[in-house]
């Protein structure tokens, strides 16, 4: 059996990995249209060590990521974070990461008092009384639009879209709840379905009330000591990627610019890859490119992987020789509406990791832009790294160019994540309905499968069990 993958990051390279190990006589051809592997997750030597300028953590607490690090050969190369809390940059000063909640959305003032007025407090509190939410079970809707609704601007504004846009670079108004806080959505749909009145303070009541639960069995279970909550690599994500291509038996192909799909007979031929002709296809690519690729084979999935918007943004990684006076913290968001700060977010790597500590000196990220401004991604590295040093110092206190800045690196991520709208769910169906009929192409990555890490390979691995028919 012959198999194309387009598309050489995660999703591609842990599917080329499945496929190897469930048909070992397979023949598999990767192709990337860039020179390098790993797609959205990218690894730099930097003269220290390898320092991540992607994704630099993932989610730990799944069992299926676990299961398969431990799979891949890797368990002994993961690190974990120091547990040094993060901060809020909001009114011009520096505050605790609220804690319990949905992502940044409280069920009562008391969980986010010192970022919102009065009038948002005394708003939050009296959300319960309010006339119940809307809600249709399996609906989605904006997170922004919800959290206005109900509770007002501050808490959109000063926490909610500090906390999403660190991960999806998005304001919280361009994000649905179901696509991006779906604990919260099926708390709604469980309150519907009961005939209970739907309101946001008593959903997210509930989520703390769960969680609280979780957290006294676990207390009572026999001990054992908690798993943190992320993990990363030694090496980089490089580790993780680099091993999967290694282990998936795939020849792959850089600089290898995949135009489109043909049905020929006896198969599929990619234009622009080998003369070969393929059993089946999976298309690992962003929505936009998948698109493209789908446009004459399958329209109807093209028009609709079309649909799907990408946000941008940059990642400036800065190395110093010096850590003197950098907060004891893992990182610091800054608040949607903060005057006069261009970056969004600080992670201070040599504060949450320790392995990056043991380097020396200090390691920090900072990170620019989200969906609908592509301001960042048209501006010069050295005016991205001003303002980095500027708002770390205005923030902190920290003097970064004092502290000795040694090494600079500055990644464009153009359209590096799909913006989760309200709609995002639906499209993807979309895409999917469109492409059942068709059993030898199939599509795949943190677009379809949902974003961070253990989404996309769980994606990935499914998609390809689901080509070669195996459970």
């Amino acid at each position: 059996m012959n198999y194309a993958i387009v598309g050489a990051g995660l999703a591609g390279l842990t599917a080329a990995y499945e496929l190897n190990k469930h048909d070992s006589s397979a023949r598999i051809d990767v192709y990337e249209a860039s020179d390098r592997l790993g797609g959205k997750l990218f690894t730099v030597p930097f003269a220290s060590g390898p320092t991540d300028m992607g994704a630099e953590a993932f989610l730990n607490l799944r069992p299926d990521i676990k299961e398969f690090v431990e799979e891949v050969g890797l368990s002994e190369a993961l690190r974990y974070p120091s547990g040094l809390e993060s901060l809020v940059y909001s009114g011009g000063e520096l505050h605790h990461l609220p804690r319990g909640g949905a992502m940044g959305i409280p069920a009562t003032s008391a969980e986010i008092r010192e970022l919102i007025s009065e009038e948002t407090a005394a708003r939050i509190d009296a959300e319960g009384s309010q006339e119940p939410i809307d809600w249709t079970v399996g609906q989605d809707l904006s997170v922004g639009q919800l959290v206005r609704q109900r509770y007002g601007d501050d808490v959109v504004d000063h926490v909610v879209s500090s906390l999403l846009g660190g991960v999806y670079s998005c304001q919280a108004d361009d994000l649905g709840v179901r696509a991006t806080i779906p604990a919260l959505a099926t708390t709604f749909d469980a309150m519907a379905e009961a005939g209970e009145k739907v309101t946001l303070s008593a959903a997210v009541k509930k989520m703390n009330e769960l969680r609280a639960a979780a957290r006294a069995a676990q207390q009572d279970a026999p001990a054992a000591e908690p798993a943190p909550i992320f993990a990363t690599f030694d090496g980089g994500y490089a580790t993780l990627y680099e091993t999967l291509a290694e282990r998936s038996g795939a020849r792959i192909f850089v600089d290898a610019f995949i135009t489109g799909l043909q049905r020929v007979e006896g198969g599929l031929r990619l234009t622009g890859g080998e003369d070969q002709v393929y059993d089946k296809v999976i298309l690992a690519t962003p929505a936009p490119t998948t698109a493209l690729l789908l446009k004459q084979h399958n329209p109807q999935a093209a028009a609709a992987a079309r649909q799907v918007q990408l946000a941008g943004s940059v990642v400036v990684g800065m190395k110093f020789d010096d850590a003197t006076g950098l907060p004891d913290n893992s990182g610091i968001l800054v608040a949607a509406d903060e005057p006069q700060v261009h970056t969004k977010a600080f992670t201070l790597s040599s504060k949450k990791w320790p392995h990056l500590a043991a380097r020396g000196g200090a390691l920090v990220r900072a990170s620019f832009g989200r969906f609908g401004d592509d301001s960042y991604l048209r501006t010069d590295e050295d005016q991205l790294v001003d303002w980095a040093l500027d708002d770390l110092q205005a923030i902190t206190g920290f003097d970064g160019r004092a502290a000795g800045l040694s090494e600079i690196y500055t990644q464009y991520w153009f359209g590096g994540i799909p913006r989760y709208s309200h709609t995002h769910l639906r499209t993807v169906a979309d895409v999917q309905e469109a492409l059942a009929e068709d059993p030898a192409v199939a599509v795949t990555g943190a677009w379809v499968g949902g974003v961070g890490v253990p989404a996309v390979v769980a994606h990935a691995r499914a998609t390809a069990r689901a080509l070669l028919g195996v459970d």
